[in-house]
């Protein structure tokens, strides 16, 4: 695998922006308590270009939990309730992070018990190449359909289908639960602020945001 996916990733007071109307950022995404959740309610559907996982929602206990705690939220949807801290003790997250999706794919696969998760970079010159934009939708509505989330690992500033940016220069973690149009919107489940737990992004956008990192799927 490239060395561009063994990029450091850590949610920094500085990389966090929330700019839907004063929302709060940093505080809230530094702080939040464990037990700190927001119900996610999707309805799951197939059939009509659209399928979206129910999410037992959990916020990160701190500033550098993004990794597990988007793990965490991903295997939600199967079920699994499992403890973030087990979760960052497993992918080797310190103060500095989950040092690439390297680390947490092979967790993922654990938890699931089958090997079905691998991880796939986006280089950042290729992140506007269509074959790459379309292997990420193809991943994100075949992972979903198979009733299972993508885990991504973003970087830098991306805004989502209500107009409103998301910022995390220092990089993050997110989840990917579902999609509508056949792949070209998807739903993104973020543990960083529990007042923005679930939002829309353009799969264009979302390989944009990926860009020099990679995708658990």
């Amino acid at each position: 695998m490239a060395t561009t996916l063994l990029r450091k990733t850590v949610l920094t007071a500085a990389g966090v922006v929330a700019t839907a109307g004063g929302i709060a950022g940093p505080a809230i995404a530094a702080h939040a308590a464990p037990a700190e959740k927001a119900a996610i309610v999707a309805d799951r559907k197939s059939g009509h270009g659209e399928r979206e996982l129910d999410v037992r929602y959990e916020a990160q206990p701190n500033f550098y939990f993004c990794g597990p705690a988007a793990a965490r939220n991903a295997l939600s949807v199967q079920g699994k309730n499992i403890d973030v801290h087990a979760m960052a003790e497993e992918m080797g997250t310190t103060e500095a992070g989950t040092n690439s999706i390297n680390d947490i794919t092979p967790v993922l696969n654990k938890e699931t018990g089958k090997d079905v998760y691998k991880s796939t970079e986006i280089p950042v010159d290729k992140a506007r190449d269509r074959d790459k934009v379309d292997k990420l939708r193809a991943d994100v509505v075949k992972t979903v359909d198979d009733g299972r989330a993508v885990v991504a690992n973003i970087a830098g500033t991306a805004t989502d289908t209500d107009g409103n940016a998301h910022s995390f220069e220092g990089g993050h973690y997110i989840s990917v639960v579902g999609y509508r149009d056949g792949g070209k919107v998807v739903t993104i489940a973020d543990s960083a602020n529990p007042n923005q737990a679930s939002y829309r992004m353009d799969v264009d956008e979302l390989a944009r945001w990926i860009a020099s990192r990679g995708y658990s799927s």
